[in-house]
């Protein structure tokens, strides 16, 4: 996975990658030739006294110098202009891939783990292609090129050469089996503890409010002392590898010396002949460390490969129609006809068998106990997921064979859980209609009962607001989750219990000003309190997926028990709706 991640997303930029290798080719051929050059000025210039000798060979060594610098330089440039395009397009295939996913998908990988793939698992492969740019060249041309060139210098001394390559082979391979299994538990551990540290980030108020503290602080302690010891682990490893390269290469350095020698002793070999033979010899050695450097990080890149082939490989269970239905003739009708929904596994369908039909100018409610899919089945609607049974129709036309821009465009929605983005008032209202004027946005504010406190707010409009809208209070972010969604003016309005933080005076004034404004649009409602839906046109209960009664409120109060129940648990009795 690691190679054709690479292959994949390096192509595009072939003329840079030839550039490295010219570059990294030059300098290291450059490198290779200095000791050599610097063995003549000992044996031929320093050994016999001519000093010109020297001078005019130290000017060559000098440019040769000067050639390496600047190609090296040149080399780490493109190699870092590459590596960072890479990690680029890698991030932005990411990005689009999981904007593609439902939220099957989403769940499946969980939000923490596809955080850290998109960042983290990026940032290790991108730092490999960093270290593969320059030196993936560099290291077998000085590993070759250093044995010939030490041979060329004295052939009496390179079975020293045979020896110490192959040691230090099965060496950095025995240590390198050990450290892939330990940085693929780093990366597992690592999302363990985004997921409990977005959990207790995001929940800081429930746990306060509970009084547990100490408990998600043992948690994050076990996530974290958890990832500490795979991560101790891995280095250890890790630890282990320089000194083992390091040793293996002074005990090489020491007999060349030892037994070079004695070769210079018995006149079979000069003195300029051994120091260059010795530098080769580090440069050999050095080429395999920069190896080792690289096969070091190779387990965690390669860990970081395949959890992000893993989401580039996964593909959305929301499909978009290969030709799309861009145009329709009616607007604002919404039909589902025996819908059902099955997650892959599950022993149970989380929806079966429900139909509803809604036209504009009427209100659909949906009501039911938690867990009986009322949510689910609003995020049938905009494709948010698929239905595995039965057809969801916008307009006439299935939502599997509508543009989806064409789909999106005809609903406004508004979640169960009110998300507001980072930026301010007027930014987050014009989410879904950019052009939208102040006055539209004010009149907006008035409907959804949240004009008082923006006025109220230093700023206005412009006043500031944090991400997830942390900033108000889950009633002011409610309303102007609302009020985003009239902003937009759509044909259809999924409010999906967008009223359950809103007391119940302000919940019949909101929905006293939302009635002009969707006189002429469909809206489907999910409420938990019978106050909200009751004059709705028509209402769904939901029990365990199904349809248990299906009509206006008086009706089902006269015969459907399970809406009776919901409404006695409220206080709520026919009399007192009549009255």
């Amino acid at each position: 996975m690691l190679l054709r991640l690479l292959r994949t997303h390096l192509a595009p930029y072939r003329r840079w990658l030839v550039a490295i290798v010219l570059l990294q080719l030059t300098a290291t051929v450059a490198m290779l030739y200095l000791p050599h050059l610097n063995a003549d000025i000992i044996d031929n210039g320093i050994a016999k006294g001519d000093t010109a000798y020297v001078v005019r060979i130290g000017a060559v060594m000098l440019g040769i110098a000067l050639v390496q610098a600047v190609c090296s330089m040149s080399s780490a440039w493109f190699a870092g202009r590459t590596a960072m395009a890479f990690g680029r397009d890698v991030r932005q295939r990411l990005f689009h891939r999981i904007g593609s996913f439902s939220a099957r998908e989403v769940s499946t990988f969980g939000a923490p783990s596809l955080i850290t793939r998109a960042t983290n698992d990026v940032q290790q492969v991108q730092m490999l292609a960093v270290m593969t740019c320059m030196m993936a060249v560099t290291i077998p041309i000085m590993m070759f090129g250093g044995v010939i060139m030490a041979v060329r210098e004295d052939a009496g001394l390179s079975w020293l050469v045979v020896a110490v390559v192959p040691v230090l082979f099965v060496c950095i391979g025995f240590v390198v089996s050990r450290m892939v299994p330990a940085f693929r538990s780093v990366q597992e551990r690592l999302d363990d503890v985004n997921r409990v540290l977005r959990e207790q980030i995001t929940g800081i108020r429930v746990v306060r409010a509970f009084v547990r503290e100490p408990h998600e602080t043992k948690r994050f302690e076990d996530a974290n002392e958890e990832l500490t010891e795979v991560s101790l682990r891995a280095g250890r490893w890790m630890a282990a590898l320089f000194p083992l390269v390091m040793g293996v290469s002074n005990v090489a350095s020491v007999g060349v010396i030892w037994f070079g020698g004695h070769r210079v002793d018995s006149g079979q070999m000069e003195v300029g002949a051994l120091t260059a033979f010795l530098a080769y010899l580090m440069q050999i050695l050095m080429s395999v460390m920069m190896g080792t450097f690289m096969l070091m990080m190779v387990p965690r890149a390669a860990v970081s490969a395949d959890r992000i082939s893993e989401v580039l490989a996964t593909s959305t269970s929301v499909v978009p129609p290969a030709e799309p239905v861009t145009e329709v003739d009616v607007a604002g009708h919404l039909d589902l006809e025996d819908v059902g929904l099955t997650y892959p596994g599950a022993e149970a369908p989380v929806l079966s068998g429900v139909s509803l039909a809604a036209r504009p100018g009427q209100t659909v409610a949906i009501i039911g106990s938690t867990g009986a899919g009322k949510t689910t089945l609003v995020n049938l609607v905009p494709r948010l997921l698929d239905a595995t049974e039965g057809t969801v129709r916008v307009d006439g036309v299935d939502v599997r064979e509508l543009d989806p821009e064409l789909l999106w465009s005809r609903i406004g929605l508004v979640p169960q859980r009110a998300f507001l983005f980072s930026g301010t008032i007027a930014s987050n209202l014009r989410y879904g209609r950019p052009e939208a004027t102040d006055e539209e946005l004010w009149e907006a504010l008035e409907i959804a009962q949240a004009a008082d406190f923006v006025r109220e707010m230093p700023d206005g409009l412009d006043t500031a607001v944090a991400q997830g809208g942390t900033t108000v209070s889950g009633g002011q972010r409610q309303r102007l989750a609302i009020a985003r969604a009239l902003v937009r003016r759509p044909e259809i309005y999924l409010f999906d219990d967008a009223f359950s933080a809103l007391d119940v005076a302000t919940d019949a004034r909101l929905r006293a000003a939302l009635a002009p404004v969707t006189r002429e649009a469909t809206v489907l409602i999910v409420g938990q309190r019978i106050a909200t839906i009751r004059d709705a046109d028509q209402i769904l209960v939901l029990e365990d997926g199904r349809v248990v009664g299906q009509g206006t409120h008086d009706e089902l109060m006269a015969d459907n028990e399970t809406y009776r129940e919901i409404a006695a648990s409220q206080g709520v009795s026919g009399e007192e709706v009549a009255a």
